[in-house]
């Protein structure tokens, strides 16, 4: 016999992981310094400040707070992580006890957070290419930048896992009778 769907049960604890990731994934952004980087490694950035190289392998850094711009990015990534943390400690309440409707505010925090932080992620390369670069050097957006994108994507896919998840409560619970897709005459 196929059973049609997904064993919800057993799967519904995927969602607290992925914004676990998410979680993970935005502390290493935050706490990064590799935002921006030259090809010749000569300058790199974080969120929090931007180092050039003096030489002999020193670096003089300079805030990043210093600009308008760097204060709004900091801020939208700083609160779309603290909404991403009380979501995931809401995901185990709203796992954990069913009767407690949440699920769907779950989704709509999660999607402020996710603007918040492409708002965020999209201000700091603009304005980090117009205030900070100078020179015809080449600067790559890096890896803890990546890390910040990746964990706006994982949570901008947990958005439709709440949103949808009320609409399948009762295969949570249980209380449907299974369905299959071949059936003896």
């Amino acid at each position: 016999m196929f059973k049609c769907g997904i064993a919800y049960p057993r799967c519904k604890w995927i969602l607290p992981l992925l914004l676990l990731c998410a979680i993970i994934f935005d502390i290493i952004a935050l706490a990064g310094q590799g935002w921006v980087e030259t090809e010749s490694g000569r300058v790199y950035a974080s969120l929090w400040q931007t180092c050039d190289s003096v030489g002999n392998g020193n670096y003089g850094c300079r805030s990043i707070m210093d600009y308008a711009w760097g204060k709004a990015t900091a801020a939208l990534f700083i609160i779309g992580f603290i909404i991403l943390i009380v979501c995931f400690l809401l995901s185990f309440v709203a796992l954990c006890v069913p009767q407690i409707p949440v699920l769907r505010v779950i989704g709509a925090l999660l999607l402020l957070a996710v603007i918040l932080q492409i708002i965020a992620l999209v201000i700091y390369p603009v304005c980090y290419t117009r205030d900070v670069v100078s020179g015809n050097e080449n600067y790559l957006y890096s890896w803890t930048y990546g890390f910040g994108w990746g964990s706006t994507i994982i949570m901008f896919g947990c958005v439709f896992f709440f949103c949808c998840l009320p609409n399948f409560e009762d295969e949570l619970l249980g209380n449907v009778k299974t369905k299959y897709f071949y059936t003896s005459s």
